[in-house]
């Protein structure tokens, strides 16, 4: 189940990493939304491989997510990738985030993957089965 991205940022998470020091909630934040992204693109080369093949365009993969995942699916994953890209975006005037805050949000991305994952392709319609 676990991919780089995400073996990765849990290292992170366990450990000190030599000459991470500061910079590593941000790299985690990153690994997490890659590791979402991933998944993402298997979800959408699964359900609709047209959509799949767009490179570096996760806006409108998020905004058409609704439409095959229902509306609780698609709200958690919006929230997740937004909260990760917020994260990895830091200002100086604005606190980081904490290592309790990405747990949250790991747990979280573990469920996301898990549902995108048994997420059943929509049949498409006018055919009837």
């Amino acid at each position: 189940m676990s991919t780089v991205y995400l073996a990765t940022a849990d290292r992170l998470l366990r450990t000190v990493v030599p000459g991470a020091r500061g910079a590593w909630p941000r790299a985690c934040a990153w690994l997490l939304r890659l590791e979402l992204e991933a998944a993402l693109d298997g979800f959408w080369g699964r359900v609709r491989p047209e959509i799949a093949t767009a490179t570096h365009a996760q806006r409108p993969k998020l905004l058409m997510l609704p439409a095959y995942t229902g509306p609780d699916i698609a709200r958690r994953v919006n929230y997740v990738w937004w909260a990760l890209s917020r994260a990895g975006h830091h200002h100086y005037y604005e606190l980081g985030i904490t290592a309790a805050e990405l747990l949250r949000l790991r747990g979280e991305l573990v469920v996301l993957l898990e549902l995108l994952r048994n997420c059943p392709a929509p049949v498409p319609k006018g055919n009837s089965s």
